[in-house]
Order: structure tokens, then sequence, then C-alpha cells
């Protein structure tokens, strides 16, 4: 028996379980989404759900805002990662220190996270209320609008201050396994550093690099908590209206919230599955 037939038959009983909790769940969404819901008195299944949503005038603007939400997170998350990476693979005085800080957040839920921001940076919180004592605004509302506004700005400095720690740990871990060997060789032959990373390390770095942003990009454009405390009233992210339309008192708007869930699921997965073709491809 091989070593990868022995983990498989270890992770087999968890990963059934798991897979299992996840197809069903997913199943029950997607019958929910087609307007199959007895409870309801809606026992034959079609597309109104869909057809709802998408002729709804709010929908584009919702998944546009979520779209932008979670590339501009982990594109920033994945830049300031890779740069953490690198220079925490160097010894230097307080290496220790700084590698402690860059981890110390993965242990803060998110929605903690959000009110952290909620109360420094919103127009009545802490650094406007420190900006107008030190004189430099004249008022708690000339403070930029970096709570509740247009640009998500807050929502994605949330993002990117949480996501920045699982990503460099990530790459951390394969700057360890890969070691410098191959650099020193580029450099041997004539290569300066910045085409030894370009063109050497990077390339080694890059599916591991696009395996955690496709995590991350998945997440941030499904979870509803943070857009829900630090997102504006109008448009609100696509999440935020799948959890409203859930929560709803009237009962009929249900396949609606599952058509949206289903939506946000489908490009989630997609996302990772092209990921997942890229890298294996790019190991061939």
């Amino acid at each position: 028996m091989t070593d990868r037939t022995r983990i498989a038959l270890l992770l087999a009983p968890a990963l059934l379980l798991l897979g299992g909790l996840f197809l069903s769940g997913l199943g029950l969404t997607l019958l929910r989404s087609f307007r199959y819901f007895p409870a309801l008195g809606l026992t034959e299944p079609d597309l109104g759900a869909y057809a709802a949503i998408l002729t709804s005038p709010g929908f584009l603007r919702s998944l546009g805002l979520s779209l932008w939400i979670a590339s501009a997170s982990t594109v920033l998350a994945a830049i300031l990662a890779l740069v953490a990476a690198l220079l925490l693979r160097q010894s230097f005085p307080g290496r220790a220190l700084i590698s402690f800080l860059v981890q110390l957040n993965l242990t803060i839920p998110h929605v903690v996270g959000a009110i952290g921001i909620l109360y420094l940076l919103s127009q009545s919180g802490a650094f406007a209320r420190l900006a107008h004592a030190a004189g430099l605004i004249a008022g708690p509302a000339d403070f930029p609008v970096l709570v509740n506004d247009p640009f998500a700005i807050g929502i994605i400095l949330l993002y990117v201050w949480k996501e920045v720690p699982f990503i460099a740990l990530i790459l951390l871990a394969n700057l360890q396994t890969l070691g410098e060997d191959h650099e020193s060789v580029a450099r041997s032959l004539g290569a300066t550093r910045w085409q030894a990373f370009r063109h050497v390390l990077l390339p080694m770095l890059a599916p591991g690099l696009a395996a955690a942003s496709a995590l991350v990009f998945a997440f941030a454009f499904g979870a509803y908590e943070v857009p829900l405390i630090l997102g504006q009233h109008a448009p609100k992210a696509l999440p935020v209206l799948a959890w409203q339309a859930w929560t709803d008192t009237d009962l009929a708007t249900r396949p609606e919230a599952m058509a949206m869930s289903i939506v946000i699921a489908a490009i989630g997965l997609a996302l990772l599955a092209l990921v997942a073709r890229a890298v294996r491809q790019g190991g061939e």
C-alpha cells in the first residue's frame, strides 16, 4: 500500500462526512432555488426565483459590488502577503516580533475585526475624534468616509488585514520547502536578484499563491457579516441581499434567497475549479 493510498483511506471517513453534509446542503438549496418549497405550497419546480433576481434592478449592482470587494481584497492581500513572506524569510533583528505581529490577528473573528474597524475608522470613531482634537480637521464629520462608503474601503481594509497572515503563512511554508538553492543557481549564472525572483522563485510560488488567493476570494465574495456591518445601505453586497431575503418575514422571498446563494456558490466554485485546473496544468 502506497503512502498516498494510506492517507486517502485515513481521510476518507472525514471527507465522506463533510462532503455528504456539504452536498446535501447544496442540493437542498438548489431545490429551494427552483421554487420547490412544499412548506409554502410550492411543489412544481421552475426558474421563477432566478428570473426575479436577474430582473431586479439592484441585483447586478450588488453582484458588481461583491466582485469588487472580493477582487480588491484578494489582490491587495496577495501582494502584501508575498512581501511579508519574503521579508520574514530573511534573518534580521526583530524578526520574531514581526512574525508574531503578522500572525496575531489570525485568531480574531471577522466580526470582531469589523466592529473594531467601525469604532476606529467611522466618522464618529476614535481616529476622527483624535484628528479633531489635534486640530487636523474642523469636526469629526470632515474625517474621510472609510466606513459605509460607496467604494467599500472599510470592508476591503478588514479583509486585507485578516487574510494577509493566512496567505503569508502558506507562502512561508512553500519557501521553506523550496529553500534557496534555485535562486543561488540563477544568481551564479548571472541573474540579478529581481530576475531570480521574477523568473525562478515567483513561478515556483505561483501555485500556492493562486490556491490561497482563490480561497480568500471565495470567502470574501460569499461572506455577509462584514459587508452587513461595514457596508453602505445601497447597493448592498450580494450575500447581504441573500441573507436579508432569507430572514424576511415574507416567506415568499425564501426561493430568491436560495437562488442568490446558488449564484454566489457557482461563482466561487467556478473560480476554485479554474485555479485548480491552472495549477494542475502548470505542474505537468
